[in-house]
């Protein structure tokens, strides 16, 4: 688990409180848990005890699934209705339409003057419940019957998941992960398929370490999560070499996986991440369902990617001919290129020349003349044998670069961009990494990594738990702790490459995208620019800590409101009812005044930045404009 994670279970056995803040949060997610539980429950009732599921209920059978599996994964079947679940829940449940929309289920109807304000996310769709490695629920995968019952029209994707929500992020999860856990640490190995029904199918199979990525990407935090559990990662995906034919993953998408397995520290050997061959025009769950044992030796014998990729490409280009010999050592070397390890670059090197017939002092020549050089530093991982490499879990930060405390120092080839970042053969993907905290806390990270100098006053203007996001927060905390006094009661300049290489590959993938947002440098602001980005995102973040807790009064007082009128406890239960309202009014009252000072802290700033010749650009895009933050 996360320390976060582990931290709330243990003090929760060991009767140990954690701050006031700690537990809105935990309130508030426990909440919206039992909210998504009571909607998978409401599917799984529909698909198995009522008549408009039956056809949902058919098919899943005819797929070969058992009852018993229906039952123990709770699958269920959304009617092809626009508020059904959503009316159910909110007016026999008490759930409020808001939180339905908040973990996903529901969306807000463009009418909300009709039912309930808002309409079912899914509908029409076989339902899988997604959870998370401990088994709380986080999303929902839905299937589409083909167009079964709906009179052919369309209805949307085939598939459809639950959006982001404050539990479901899509990069960070596995179907079936917490059921696979324990085979998978057993084993030592986890094997990995794009759909739920392949998953579903393996474990009724008795394959209990196979998990589902959720459509056909594999990303750091996925890959992090597994090898919590394992170091061996096989592949069950129908693999198009030339990326062209619908639902399958292409070479080039496994030659981008081994640059984020090389970005990351997991401890992943690129030997140890396989490909599972499957029999041309078969899914998983066919193979599974047809002949296990096939699949059971398939796996065993599962080749290592690097070399599947080369075989993949040998069968693709004429290596018969000049001309089919250089596509084919183009097609291969970005994937030589990307592995980190010297003596394992040496080996496939040795196996693209006896495969193709290229001398390796040829090949040498292609590697070192490909080589993305230049100012950046960022080819860590495109250099030749014989040439340093790069062993940084951030692979986007330069070697020898952003060791310097102030904004003038980093000029020359240690200087990092966000063009060098993303022009890298295994950038990461910024945009998906981005999307896991607030445009706010990204600012203010950029400020922490990029302005060494104005690190102290940011500690001093706001502290690491003031951010919402748990990898935010760590990411903050590292540079804390990096600023600490040596020994000799000194600071030591900062250097951004020490810091991400201490960083799990979670926290130092948050860095790399943080650092290579396409935005105006930090360094290049004027101190009363920098002023200005500080204040604004402080007052950002405080004033939506500041809504969270007005949410949680609110809440809390219509509750206590809404029993005090029941008038059905004792006089002195009673008492103390009334003396928790009077409080939660208070509170509720103190917090209209912080917000009225946030207010006028905002209003000020933005006069006093009408008086700066230049206005920082960060502060007017929309992604960090406070109304949008507020939004």
């Amino acid at each position: 688990m996360p320390f976060p994670d582990a931290l709330r279970t243990l003090a929760a056995k060991a009767g140990v409180e954690i701050d006031e803040r700690t537990r809105r949060e935990d309130a508030h997610r426990a909440r919206l848990r039992e909210v998504l539980e009571t909607g998978i429950a409401f599917y799984h009732q529909v698909l198995v005890a009522s008549k408009a599921g039956q056809a949902a209920l058919d098919y899943l059978r005819g797929r070969g699934f058992a009852d018993q599996t229906i039952e123990t994964f709770q699958l269920g079947w959304a009617p092809d209705a626009w508020e059904v679940m959503s009316r159910r829940l909110v007016e026999k449940r008490g759930i409020r339409p808001e939180e339905l929309v908040e973990v996903g289920l529901a969306s807000p109807a463009r009418s909300p003057s009709r039912g309930v304000g808002v309409i079912d996310k899914f509908r029409g769709r076989v339902l899988f419940p997604i959870r998370d490695q401990n088994g709380g629920p986080t999303g929902l995968g839905g299937r589409i019957l083909g167009g079964e019952g709906d009179g052919g029209r369309d209805t949307g994707p085939k598939y459809l998941n639950t959006p982001g929500t404050p539990l479901f992020d899509k990069s960070r999860t596995l179907y079936l992960i917490d059921k696979a856990k324990g085979s998978i640490r057993k084993s030592g190995q986890a094997v990995i398929v794009e759909g739920y029904t392949d998953a579903l199918m393996a474990h009724q199979a008795g394959f209990d370490n196979v998990v589902a990525s959720l459509g056909t990407a594999l990303t750091p935090g996925q890959v992090a999560l597994l090898t919590r559990y394992a170091k061996r990662i096989a592949l069950a995906y129908d693999v198009d070499p030339a990326g062209q034919k619908a639902g399958t993953f292409g070479a080039q998408a496994l030659s981008g996986l081994i640059g984020q397995l090389a970005a990351t520290e997991s401890g992943v050997e690129l030997d140890e991440v396989r490909v599972i061959r499957l029999p041309d025009g078969q899914d998983p769950d066919e193979v599974v369902r047809a002949t296990p044992d096939r699949w059971r030796e398939e796996v065993r014998t599962a080749q290592p990617i690097v070399e599947y990729l080369v075989d993949t490409y040998a069968r693709t280009y004429d290596l018969k001919t000049p001309g089919g010999k250089a596509r084919f050592v183009d097609a291969v070397m970005p994937t030589i290129r990307a592995v980190p390890n010297p003596v394992m670059r040496d080996a496939y090197l040795q196996l693209v020349h006896r495969v193709s017939g290229v001398e390796e002092r040829t090949l040498l020549e292609v590697l070192r003349g490909q080589r993305l050089g230049g100012a950046s530093g960022l080819a860590g991982r495109s250099q030749g044998p014989g040439m340093p490499s790069m062993n940084s879990p951030a692979t986007g930060i330069a070697q020898g670069g952003l060791s310097s405390g102030g904004r003038d120092a980093e000029t020359g080839q240690g200087r990092i961009t966000a063009d060098a970042v993303i022009a890298s053969a295994d950038s990461l993907p910024i945009g998906d990494i981005l999307r896991g905290v607030l445009p706010q806390e990204a600012e203010l990270l950029r400020l922490l990594l990029l302005v060494p100098e104005l690190q102290l006053k940011i500690v001093d203007a706001i502290g690491p738990d003031q951010l919402p996001n748990t990898v935010a927060r760590e990411l903050f905390r590292a540079v804390v702790l990096a600023r600490e006094p040596d020994d000799h009661g000194v600071h030591p300049p900062f250097s951004l490459s020490a810091l991400v290489q201490s960083l799990d590959p979670e926290t130092a993938a948050l860095a790399q995208a943080v650092v290579a947002r396409r935005e105006p440098n930090p360094r290049e602001l004027s101190d009363a620019e920098l002023a200005y980005e500080l204040e604004r995102l402080t007052i950002d973040l405080e004033e939506r800590a500041l809504d969270e807790r007005a949410d949680y009064v609110q809440s809390a007082l219509a509750e206590a409101e809404a029993l005090a009128e029941s008038g059905t406890e004792a006089s002195e239960r009673h008492d103390e009812r009334h003396e928790t309202i009077a409080r939660l009014v208070r509170e509720s009252q103190a917090i209209n005044d912080q917000r009225r000072s946030l207010h006028r802290r905002r209003e000020q700033t933005r006069l006093l930045s009408r008086t700066s010749p230049a206005r920082p650009t960060a502060a007017t895009t929309p992604t960090t404009t406070p109304t949008t933050a507020a939004s």
